[in-house]
């Protein structure tokens, strides 16, 4: 109820500015109304994660199980963002301020962070040794591993799926937030060299 509204909302003026009330008189309800529900702003906000989370996490599911390897994740992941970019910007981009997101919000990504870390594991291991910065990460690694919901997987894999993920949605978040615009360059060329490069390590 309302969703496709406050997206709409969101493109137009961002997550911060989301207004139940402007929803509500869109569809030609009263703002009450609209409060049966969702209870208030973050509420909707909430829903509208969760949506985008599922959405990625579905995306990732149904590549693996068409056998996509890290090359082809990485080409979802671009693909799922660009058709989009409002959706991407609500999870991956600046938080929305005064919002603090529940926890089962979040919950959906340890799905997507598995099918990154079952891919990862599944490349042939790099033949060049760790340096000793390297070394020491994946020994951090190693012992913090919430991110990575205790995925039993070495230390060297979570290095590189967090390096793969750091570093593709860098590039992301700097297209979608139009600051490869004039630069005079193809951006998917660009995505596809660095997809390429991380996962021939």
């Amino acid at each position: 109820m309302g969703k496709q509204h406050a997206w709409e909302q969101i493109a137009t003026a961002g997550a911060s500015a989301l207004s139940l009330n402007a929803i509500a008189k869109q569809m030609g309800m009263s703002g009450p109304a609209l409060y049966r529900y969702f209870a208030n702003r973050d509420e909707l906000i909430s829903e509208l994660i969760r949506d985008a989370y599922r959405s990625l996490a579905d995306a990732f599911h149904a590549r693996a199980a068409a056998g996509a390897d890290l090359g082809g994740l990485a080409r979802a992941l671009r693909t799922w963002a660009l058709a989009d970019p409002q959706r991407y910007l609500l999870v991956y981009g600046t938080p929305v301020p005064g919002y603090q997101a529940p926890e089962d919000t979040t919950r959906i990504t340890t799905e997507i962070m598995a099918v990154l870390l079952d891919a990862c594991a599944a490349e042939k291991p790099s033949a060049v040794p760790p340096s000793p910065v390297e070394a020491h990460l994946e020994e951090h690694l190693d012992e913090h591993r919430a991110w990575a919901a205790r995925h039993p997987v070495p230390p060297a894999v979570l290095h590189r799926a967090l390096t793969f993920w750091t570093r593709l949605h860098g590039m992301l978040s700097l297209e979608l937030s139009g600051h490869f615009t004039g630069m005079g360059f193809d951006p998917a060329l660009l995505y596809t060299a660095e997809a390429e490069a991380l996962t021939s390590r």
